[in-house]
């Protein structure tokens, strides 16, 4: 698997990697964005700013980045920064299929994404992606997979997904929505040819949304590399969002709210790769300042305070709005 060039790295931030969904497109639903964003987000400035990420994170030891279909350009923007750059092989790569991209280049399209876990469209997008990443693309994941998700079901997407395993590509799913334990272990289940299909899982989990905790640490044992995307809850636990209980603690460590919620999860044994979604060089500097937060007992317990019902935490997600 790629993944064990992450396990030979040292860095103490090689378990952080950099995902690219706030600056591969000009609308998110990340707050603050009017803030970390130029007013005018042209391709050549968000493709600009997501190229000067990339840099500071490999520089600051990230050695892996996570794209989709559905996060506009984000695909083109790490593609052409990894074909500048021909000497860089200790990266792992993931990209995701399942979503499309449909806003247009604009922040206030009325939709900016369409799902579908179709076969036909896991072929449309696995040759979009293929032309952009090649042999570069290490991971390739079902986007946003849900108990109902028809992937799950799939027999002959599922062949086709074990025929790109065996020529060497990875294979996971990410999850959303509050069953997310329920759609791992579904998706666990899943055998081809006797054979366990996906090797990587990438779930909601952050210091208000703990549900999948579980289902990951079972994923984690089966052997699956878990990646732990929107650390950060899309911004409502960084500065000036944060709640109270996560200032406090903050303050006593000297560093970020962003750092410490980050660590927070760094601190749990399943975890895998834990993403920084940042959209500016200095919000990634101090989200990779997670790696030096230590936690004593009294400050894990007031974070402890902050998880909210699955249902309450993915309704208030659904209502934020696209920036």
């Amino acid at each position: 698997m790629p993944f064990a060039r992450l396990a030979s790295a040292t860095s103490a931030t090689c378990h952080i990697g950099l995902g690219l969904a706030a600056v591969g497109r000009p609308g998110y639903i990340n707050l603050g964005r009017e803030r970390d964003l130029p007013q005018v987000r042209s391709v050549d400035a968000l493709r600009e700013r997501t190229h000067a990420l990339l840099d500071a994170a490999y520089a600051q030891g990230v050695r892996y980045f996570d794209v989709a279909r559905s996060y506009g350009r984000s695909e083109e923007f790490l593609a052409d920064w990894l074909n500048a750059r021909p000497d860089i092989d200790d990266v792992v790569v993931g990209s995701k299929w399942g979503y499309t991209y449909t806003a247009g280049w604009s922040a206030d399209a009325e939709r900016h994404e369409v799902k579908d876990h179709s076969l036909a469209t896991y072929e449309r997008q696995r040759a979009e992606t293929d032309e952009l990443l090649g042999e570069r693309l290490d991971l390739y994941q079902i986007h946003s997979v849900t108990p109902d998700s028809p992937a799950l079901t799939d027999k002959e997407l599922h062949a086709r997904l074990a025929e790109a395993a065996a020529q060497g590509l990875t294979v996971g799913f990410s999850t959303s929505g509050p069953a997310q334990a329920d759609a791992i272990r579904a998706a666990l289940a899943v055998t081809v040819d006797g054979e366990p299909l996906f090797r990587t899982v990438q779930s909601t989990y952050n210091a208000l949304e703990t549900s999948a905790e579980p289902a990951l640490a079972e994923a984690h044992d089966a052997g699956l590399t878990v990646i732990v995307k929107e650390g950060m809850a899309n911004g409502r636990l960084a500065e000036p969002n944060a709640p109270e209980a996560l200032k406090t603690v903050a303050a006593q460590t000297s560093l970020g709210c962003d750092a410490v919620a980050l660590a927070l999860i760094l601190r749990r044994p399943w975890a895998g790769v834990v993403l920084s979604g940042a959209a500016t060089t200095n919000q990634l500097s101090s989200n990779l300042h997670a790696a030096a937060v230590d936690l004593d007992e009294d400050q894990l317990e007031r974070l402890a305070t902050l998880v909210e019902e699955p249902g309450a935490y993915w309704e208030r997600r659904g209502q934020l709005p696209w920036h």
